[in-house]
Formats: structure tokens, C-alpha cells, sequence
């Protein structure tokens, strides 16, 4: 096929402009609502108004995400100016080509429902694009102005940014060559929680056919602890906590303010972690007894999502590089106490302890480390694919430490999903010479589950505990039987 200079699709509201790159093109930027400033600050999101012409889409969008001097984050995120954030970005290998109808990726990007950016080098879908896979990667309000309580305001504003841009792809997907009767929903952390929260909700079904759910961080914010955020948030502004008080305090006002609402009165060190342990994610989806009508992990065990493939995992030591800072101060405490201290009980403290002997021969700070990784990941990963039942289910592990971290860190495994080893800041997280054949393990893994609905090992559905393991020991078996069997005690 010849490549027109400029490939140019037509979608509900107008034309739209991308770019080629090699054997595919990308648009960036294309608005699925209205920025939501003014009148729609703090409204539910409202489609875009039709354009006249070809609007450009070369160069990305407004993000949520706004510019902090001096921010390092393991994932470079870039932030984008403007107002206009909600929006999506489409890579497709056969744009304006309706009868291609590939199989479509839609990722939802992470960063705790604060922070975070999809126009990260790392979500580029020239990989997925390579190997037949229409890829869209989405924007949505963070923070207060996406998930805080306001009266008078909708509930879960970010949430029904995603409802919206998956409404989005469902409308206009096949003119960028994608079939929206298959569509699969990714995301990381708290993107990853995202569409476990949507794999749950009753009012999201049938905008998606699978799930690949990287380290998902659930928030599933109780309707009374968000009003009390949002009293103490609106008590740091001096405003009154409804929809005109919150209206008057600037957007990035608010993003500050937000920080210290949620954060511990309390100046122990571990009261933060406490928090974490104990509430949750402060700021994300909540459970407003209308969109989100129940919990994530009940709604899962009732029965909704059922008829929707699930694919989720964890890496090993998504927070063991924060703990590992600390190691000397913490060598000479046992780890029992160190545990005791963050409020584990005794006997599932004895019961955990012996099922990581192998982690805690490596000390406290790593034992620390890995007990706050499996309580706010990995025996989420156990929970739900018990819940599912026999919903088709799979789970895996990333197991292969960082060369520069000396972890199989949070994030770690994102790049290697994607195929995208080459990009901007892969090389401080993973090295200079991360393994091909891991990336093309874990992504060929990814390929075959949004092509084909199954992504290439034994579901745990069928046997409880089974477990694909990515970079693990190489005189272990990539699966196991019991994957998660350490995390047991804590389920």
C-alpha cells in the first residue's frame, strides 16, 4: 500500500490529521469530550463539539497531569499544557481502513489517581501495531477534580472519563481500522485498578471483551471517607466543601491542598505506610452506591464481568526499592517486630514469615519491602482470581530483578509489555542491556490475549494457584502450580 503523506481519517465529530511511522501512524490528542474547565470543571464529561476542516492530531494533547519542577518518577510522563485533557491517542497500522477490523488495545495509564501522563514514550503502540493491534491510550481527570466528593456535583468524575473515552472507541475505532466487538482494556497500578473497577461495574459491560490488569492498585474510596477528605481539603482551601466552594480555588491549588489532606496527622515515619495498609488510595474511585454500587472484589464475586477474560499479575518487589533505603537502620530489628509495627497480627505474622524464608534471609528492609507489595498487590492478584471463580482467568508473576534496582521493582515489567526496551528512560530502570527475550515472552503473552482471548499458559481458573512466571529462576518451570503461595497468610 502507498502511504499518503498524511493519513487522514474521518470520525463522528470531523477529520482528523496523523502522522506516519514506518508501517503505521498515530494521532494524538483527538478530544473524546470537552475540556473540562468552567461550567464543566467538576461536571460528568460532555462530547466534543463537531470541527470544520481536518484537525491536526501530530503532536499529543492537553494532560491532566501538570508540571512539577524537579519530579523524577520510574515511568517519564510527560505533562502537557492546556485545557483541553480529555482526550486519546491512537496508534493503528491501517488507519481509514474499516474492513481491516483489527483487534483494539485501549490502556489506561497509572500514578496512585494523581499523577501520571498517556503520553509517555512507554505507551507507544508501534510494538502492538507491529504484531496486528490497533492501540488507544486515554486521558482522564486526576485527583480531586477526577475523584474527590463534592456536593453537587456527579460522583467519580474520572470514572465516567473512562466510561466516555471507551464510548469513544466504540463509535469511531473502525475508521482507524480497529473492530470494536474486540476491544481489551490494559492498565499499571492504578490503571491497572482501573479496569478491574470497570471489569466490576455494572454500567461498563459490553465496552470491552478482555482485561489485563499490571499490578492493580484497587482504591475503591468508601462514599464516608472521601467526605471527610473532602471537608479537610475544602478546610485547607477556606472554602465550603460543595461544588461553587471548590469552583473558586484553582485547579492547581487544589492538586497541592490535596496532598496534605491525605496525608497522616502523625510524624512517624510509618504512618504513611500505615495509612496505605490500612484506608487504601486516597484519592480514586469510590463506592457511591450509584455507578460503583458495591466494592470491586464483591461485585467480581457476584458475578459481573463473568463472561470477560481477565489476565492480572504483580512484579515481585513492587515496593521493596522504598524499604531497601532504610536497610541498614533496619538490619538489627527482627523482622517479626518490624511487622508487628505495621500492625500484622501474630499468627498470620508467623504463618507469613515462614512462607518467605527465602525473602527474609534477605533482611528486614526486604521482608518490610515485600509485605507492603503483597498487601497492596499481590494478594489483591489471589483475591480476585479466587472471586472470579470459574471465569477464565489467568495470573502471572514478574520475577526478573533489575540489574540497576535490584528488584523486580514497580513498573519494571511496563516496558517490557509494550516491547519498547529502546525508549526514554528504560535503560535507568532495567539497564543497558535488558533482555530481548523477556520482552518478547511477556508482550507475545499480551499479543495473543487481545488477539486471541488467551494468552499462551494453563488458567488459574482451571487450577487454583496456576501461574505463569516471567524472568524467573531458569532452573524453575515458567509456571507454577501455586504462584502465590507465599502470599497466602494474608488472603
Amino acid at each position: 500500500m502507498t502511504q499518503h503523506p498524511d493519513p487522514i481519517v474521518t470520525i463522528e465529530p470531523g477529520q482528523v490529521r496523523g502522522s506516519w511511522r514506518g508501517g503505521s501512524a498515530a494521532f494524538f490528542g483527538i478530544p473524546f469530550a470537552q475540556g473540562p474547565v468552567g461550567d464543566l470543571r467538576f461536571a460528568a464529561p460532555v462530547p466534543p463539539e463537531p470541527w470544520e476542516g481536518v484537525r491536526d492530531a501530530t503532536a499529543y494533547g492537553a494532560t491532566a497531569k501538570r508540571e512539577k519542577p524537579g519530579e523524577k518518577t520510574l515511568i517519564p510522563e510527560p505533562a502537557v499544557p492546556g485545557e483541553s485533557t480529555l482526550n486519546v491517542n491512537v496508534f493503528t497500522p491501517a488507519p481509514a481502513e474499516p474492513a481491516a477490523a483489527l483487534p483494539v488495545l485501549v490502556y489506561i495509564h497509572g500514578g496512585g489517581f494523581t499523577e501520571g501522563s498517556p503520553a509517555s514514550p512507554w505507551y507507544d503502540g508501534a510494538a502492538f501495531n507491529r504484531d496486528g493491534v490497533v492501540t488507544v491510550t486515554i486521558s482522564y481527570r486526576l485527583g480531586f477534580d477526577g475523584f474527590g466528593h463534592i456536593a453537587g456535583a456527579p460522583s467519580n468524575r474520572g470514572v465516567r472519563d473512562w466510561l466516555a473515552a471507551l464510548e469513544w472507541v466504540r463509535t469511531n475505532i473502525a475508521a482507524f481500522g480497529g473492530d470494536p466487538g474486540r476491544v481489551t482494556i490494559a492498565g499499571q497500578s492504578a490503571g491497572g485498578g482501573a479496569v478491574l473497577t470497570l471489569l466490576g461495574m455494572p454500567a461498563a459491560q459490553g465496552l470491552f471483551h478482555a482485561v489485563w490488569a499490571l499490578s492493580p492498585a484497587l482504591a475503591d474510596v468508601a462514599a464516608e471517607r472521601a467526605r471527610t477528605l473532602s471537608a479537610k481539603l475544602a478546610n485547607l482551601a477556606g472554602v465550603s466543601a460543595t461544588r461553587d466552594g471548590f469552583a473558586t480555588v484553582p485547579e492547581a491549588k487544589l492538586f497541592e491542598l490535596q496532598e496534605a489532606a491525605a496525608s497522616p496527622d502523625s510524624k512517624d515515619p510509618l504512618a504513611g505506610i500505615l495509612v496505605l495498609l490500612q484506608d487504601g488510595l486516597s484519592w480514586g474511585p469510590m463506592v457511591d452506591g450509584d455507578l460503583i454500587a458495591q466494592p470491586t472484589l464483591a461485585s467480581l464475586r457476584s458475578g459481573v464481568g463473568a463472561d470477560v477474560p481477565l489476565v492480572l499479575g504483580a512484579t515481585d518487589d513492587e515496593f521493596t526499592m522504598v524499604t531497601d533505603s532504610a536497610k541498614n537502620k533496619l538490619r538489627l530489628i527482627p523482622a517479626s517486630l518490624a511487622l508487628g509495627k505495621l500492625q500484622l497480627e501474630a499468627s498470620r505474622r508467623k504463618a507469613y514469615l515462614a512462607a518467605n524464608g527465602p525473602q527474609r534471609r534477605k533482611g528486614t528492609a526486604a521482608v518490610l519491602g515485600r509485605y507492603v507489595t503483597d498487601e497492596v498487590f499481590r494478594a489483591g492478584i489471589v483475591r480476585i482470581a479466587e472471586a472470579r471463580g470459574e471465569a477464565d482467568t489467568w495470573a502471572y508473576r514478574f520475577a526478573w530483578p533489575s540489574p540497576v534496582i535490584g528488584w523486580a521493582c514497580h513498573c519494571l515489567d511496563v516496558p517490557f509489555w509494550f516491547d519498547c526496551l529502546g525508549a526514554e528512560g528504560v535503560a535507568e530502570i532495567a539497564g543497558g542491556d535488558p533482555p530481548r527475550r523477556l520482552a518478547s515472552a511477556l508482550h507475545g503473552s499480551a499479543v495473543s490475549f487481545v488477539r486471541d482471548g488467551e494468552p499462551g499458559w494453563p488458567a488459574w481458573s482451571a487450577a487454583s494457584g496456576t501461574t505463569r512466571v516471567f524472568g524467573g529462576d531458569p532452573s524453575h518451570p515458567d509456571v507454577s502450580a501455586d504462584g502465590y503461595a507465599s502470599v497466602r497468610a494474608l488472603v
